[in-house]
């Protein structure tokens, strides 16, 4: 009896505990994920603790039913069961419109199947739907453009994302040198200050970061110092790396958050070199080095200069005419100084047709008021020949440049100045080939020659007299005015 008792006991102990979640339904997860080896026992303990999950959840979600007051079960409590059980909820059952679930028929061939129960679906008379209600079509994709930057800063735009500043991002702040004009083997303006510590050689107030504060990047400031470093001061030595240096600037884009401090930099240095008097080499070769800068800048399509024409149109205005440029190097400053004059008039002139008018009045000043140097009115005649033919005439011709040349020279004199005022006269007409005289016999020569020199003066009337096909194309250009 003791035997059959204890085999008894065991056949108890060892049979499967049968539940609401059946260990059937473990097999058939299990399956899905491709779980073939699986046991009786391990299948019945999972059931078991699945059941134990449900109840526990809809626990939870009677006692909140209980607190709102409600005798009806929503998905909402059991949401907020499962919220409160740290177990992601279930999506895509609303509480104001639950669904609702019927019992399906019993299926004679599947007995062992139990209750099914299932949601029925909606049944939707599509003639009564399209007799009755308007389907409005969904609207088509769509495209608009908005500013991802306005000159290197970012629209608060809901289109764009805020801007998070990055913690090794810092505060730069370029402020007006308080530092000697330059001299061999420095650098203007010194490299930007240190994100550690600021630098002794920047002094700023409070009142001047309000106003010009910036926030650069630490590649954009290394980049900044390496840039200027490369550039100035120049020498033999750094010609390659100056040439480096102006390929980036003529041809790398992302550069636009540096540009007001690069205009700035060429500013001040211009009004550095020139402030002396531009009388050494070094002085030469900086203003060179400053308005090929002003030329790269210029000539990179991807950096929007406009805003910053008014303060790239002095450094150049000044090295064309100021009047003591170094002897070795004043042709050439004046030549490159012109040709970025022309070549900035070419292609901001139509957006502000202001410019040209304005910047022929400061050269017509400089050339034809009293008291100005040799080498302002050429840097002023080098200027009008860049900003064009029509400029030559008007200043030449029209309004007396040729005459107050002509009047500060000597009979036979070959000056730089002579030869730039005979470059500009033969953008008006280019002389002959085979030169003949005019004729002093002939009464139409006579008068040609009278008004070649009211128009042009003494000096370039007899300029001219030994060319008389140069001689008549001046003075028709002159009568088409």
């Amino acid at each position: 009896m003791s035997t059959s008792k204890s085999n008894a006991k065991g056949r108890a102990t060892s049979a499967p505990i049968s539940g609401v979640y059946k260990p059937d339904s473990i097999r058939d997860v299990a399956e899905s994920l491709n779980i073939t080896s699986f046991s009786d026992a391990v299948a019945s303990s999972l059931a078991s603790d699945v059941e134990y999950r449900v109840h526990q959840v809809l626990e939870e979600a009677a006692r909140f039913m209980r607190h709102a007051r409600r005798t009806t079960l929503t998905t909402s409590d059991v949401d907020h069961a499962l919220r409160v059980l740290n177990i992601e909820p279930l999506y895509g059952h609303s509480p104001h419109n639950p669904p609702v679930f019927r019992r399906a028929p019993p299926f004679p061939q599947l007995p062992a199947a139990g209750s099914v129960y299932f949601v029925e679906d909606e049944e939707i008379d599509f003639d009564r739907v399209l007799r009755e209600e308007k389907l409005t079509l969904p609207k088509g994709v769509s495209w608009t453009a908005h500013w991802l930057a306005v000159e290197g800063v970012q629209p608060l735009i809901p289109e764009n994302p805020p801007a998070i500043p990055k913690d090794t991002d810092q505060d730069f702040v370029m402020a007006k040198s308080t530092s000697s004009p330059l001299r061999p083997g420095t650098v203007f303006p010194p490299s930007p200050p240190s994100s550690d510590r600021p630098s002794p050689m920047h002094t700023v107030t409070k009142q001047q970061q309000q106003l010009v504060k910036h926030v650069l990047s630490r590649e954009l400031q290394l980049y900044y110092t390496r840039l200027t470093s490369a550039l100035l001061p120049p020498s033999a030595s750094d010609y390659a790396k100056r040439t480096a240096a102006l390929a980036s600037l003529r041809h790398d884009a992302g550069l636009q958050a540096l540009l007001p401090y690069l205009v700035r930099w060429v500013g001040e240095g211009a009004v550095s070199a020139l402030k002396g008097g531009v009388q050494s080499e070094t002085d030469g070769r900086v203003l060179e080095v400053l308005l090929d800068v002003i030329g790269a800048l210029l000539d990179n399509s991807t950096l929007f200069v406009e805003p910053y024409l008014h303060q790239l149109l002095p450094p150049i205005l000044s090295i064309l005419l100021h009047s003591a440029l170094p002897p070795s190097h004043a042709a050439e400053l004046r030549t490159s100084a012109s040709q970025i004059l022309s070549h900035l008039l070419t292609h901001y002139s139509t957006t502000y047709p202001s410019l040209p008018p304005r910047i022929m009045k400061t050269l017509l000043l400089a050339l034809i008021s009293p008291g100005k140097s040799r080498g302002t009115r050429e840097g002023a005649i080098r200027g009008l020949m860049g900003v064009g033919k029509e400029a030559v005439r008007k200043g030449l011709v029209d309004g007396g440049g040729a005459k107050v040349v002509g009047s500060e020279c000597f009979e036979g004199e070959s000056s730089p100045v002579v030869e730039c005022a005979l470059d500009a006269l033969k953008m008006l007409h280019p002389p002959s080939t085979m030169s003949t005289p005019l004729d002093a016999s002939s009464e139409t020569d006579v008068r040609a020659v009278t008004q070649l020199r009211e128009v042009l003066g003494d000096f370039f009337a007899n300029k001219l007299v030994d060319d008389s096909e140069w001689a008549r194309g001046i003075l028709s250009a002159d009568q088409k005015s």
